[in-house]
């Protein structure tokens, strides 16, 4: 048996944990009907990355839970949720990260907004802050595709609103202090600045202002890629009455090839 699971690629080593009973139950409690596809769109996603193949396949499938709770796709082209590895003291790590796309769809489940927006701005428009009622509106036109600067912004039912914009050398001071992969070179920042931006203030304005539903607090607290400022950390913390949802496969990659010589080979995989 020894030999037999030293032959396997990584591929066979995450389809033997993703075919174990235990870990196919969580999908399905999460997902319903839909666990099959969203199943079949890890092996996608693994198949397509020969970077994300470094990693463990049961911490890969760790990751790519914690968007299966939260119902969030992880097709790259879609831009809600990622797997992205990295390395760390030589070890390749995946990590589970939000896009922008992605705490908006949250945001809105709740039905409290009437409009929620993220956006860019550009050189030569003129960014007005009123300090007394933090009120920021804009005026004029752009004079260059250049991006001075990023927005978000929400307007509840209720009618409370706000906006939260940051320059462009804000965002990346931020991002340099609570970003962990602003530094890699394969960071969504260095190939994607402007979406990740996007996300920088999205994230800034839902975790301060926004409605802290049970999705929400719970995507706040997964998306491993930014460390959020420490007080609002603890607000969020203390609204989720420091319940933490335990969303970790219970079948390790070890486990599972004990249980399984070989891999069975499911519908479509």
């Amino acid at each position: 048996m020894a030999g037999e699971v030293a032959k396997k690629t990584p591929m066979d080593k995450l389809k033997t944990v993703l075919n174990a009973d235990s870990v196919k139950a969580q999908f399905q409690n999460a997902l319903k009907e839909n666990a099959g596809a969203f199943i079949a769109s890890i092996i996608d996603l693994y198949g397509s990355d020969k970077y994300l193949q470094e990693c463990d396949p049961s911490a890969v499938i760790m990751e790519a839970l914690k968007a299966a709770t939260l119902k969030l796709p992880i097709n790259k082209q879609l831009g809600f949720a990622y797997i992205v590895p990295y390395k760390s003291k030589g070890v390749a790590i995946p990590q589970f990260q939000i896009g922008y796309k992605g705490y908006i769809q949250l945001a809105m489940r709740t039905g409290q907004y009437r409009f929620l927006n993220a956006g860019v701005i550009y050189e030569g428009v003129k960014v007005h802050r009123n300090i007394l009622t933090g009120e920021i509106t804009f005026s004029g036109e752009p004079t260059s595709e250049k991006a001075q600067g990023y927005f978000a912004y929400m307007e509840l039912l209720n009618g409370f609103s706000k906006t939260v914009y940051m320059t462009h050398d804000e965002v990346v001071k931020h991002a340099q202090r609570y970003s962990k992969s602003y530094n890699t070179p394969n960071s969504a920042w260095k190939s994607n600045f402007d979406e990740m931006a996007m996300k920088t203030v999205t994230r800034m304005l839902l975790s301060r202002y926004g409605i802290l539903s049970t999705d929400m607090i719970s995507a706040l607290t997964s998306d491993r890629d930014e460390d959020i400022e420490e007080a609002v950390q603890r607000e969020i913390v203390n609204e989720a009455n420091q319940e933490v949802i335990d969303i970790t496969p219970q079948v390790r990659l070890d486990e599972a090839e004990q249980m399984e010589t070989t891999a069975p080979e499911g519908p479509g995989f």
